[in-house]
């Protein structure tokens, strides 16, 4: 009994370091802190932090963290809670609970090669909503070079560090879920009541931008810095852990 306690105990203090964490950061990246911009386009590096938890510890921590850390978020930015119970929490949950179950689960030939060709399914997003004129000229050729980086970076990777590869296949399918579920319900949404952006009954193509738009201002540093965050702390923890771990 006490052993279980314990471990509740434990999960409970790292949900709750995750949420605070990925609040503060993410609140912090809104006031215009820790994030690029280019035109209109503000990225978004908070998202490090509960997929790193969703790695090391379990899915279950990063996905309750995550969902609470975009609800206090969301509260600070726009203030709606029905919106952000219904998309961003509902999204974060799903998408960084999909990177923990794919991450720590085994890794194949097929899912390395599929880690590199799901990158194309933003390409083909971007050169498509370029080609329709939706978005202005510098936010389509700043989402055109990103997906161009990304897909690049992530061919050297599987090729020169194929240990970092399941990490980006999980973050790339985790991210499209959770990119996919704020798209669509952010389309859905508008066409029932105002988005805070000021937007109502937007047209369907607005979901493919919004995908888009979550997917590219996020994924460059699930890429980037995730792989590197979670080996090195992996190899700071004890060498029964780390051979778990580094053995998935």
């Amino acid at each position: 009994m006490n052993s279980r306690w314990k471990k509740r105990s434990v999960e409970v203090a790292l949900i709750s370091c995750n949420g605070a964490l990925y609040a503060a950061v993410g609140i912090a990246t809104y006031l215009g802190l820790f994030a690029p911009v280019f035109g209109t386009v503000r990225f978004w590096p908070s998202v490090v932090i509960p997929a790193t938890f969703s790695i090391l510890f379990s899915p279950w921590i990063g996905a309750v963290g995550a969902a609470i850390g975009i609800f206090i978020s969301d509260m600070v930015v726009h203030g709606n809670p029905i919106l952000s119970i219904t998309v961003g929490v509902t999204s974060n949950f799903i998408g960084f609970y999909l990177i923990g179950v794919l991450a720590r689960g085994k890794l194949s030939n097929l899912k390395k090669i599929f880690s590199v060709g799901v990158q194309v399914i933003p390409l083909l997003a971007a050169i498509l909503l370029f080609l329709s004129g939706a978005l202005d000229e510098i936010t389509s050729y700043t989402f055109l070079i990103v997906t161009l980086i990304v897909l690049g970076i992530s061919i050297a990777i599987a090729q020169f560090k194929p240990s970092y590869s399941k990490i980006i296949y999980s973050s790339s399918i985790g991210l499209m879920a959770g990119s996919a579920i704020i798209g669509v319900g952010l389309w859905g949404y508008s066409q029932f009541a105002l988005l805070p952006i000021g937007v109502s009954n937007a047209p369907i193509i607005a979901s493919l931008v919004w995908f888009l738009w979550t997917y590219l201002t996020e994924i460059p540093f699930l890429v980037f810095l995730l792989p590197p965050i979670v080996y090195a702390v992996v190899k700071a923890m004890p060498e029964k852990v780390e051979a778990e771990i580094l053995s998935r």
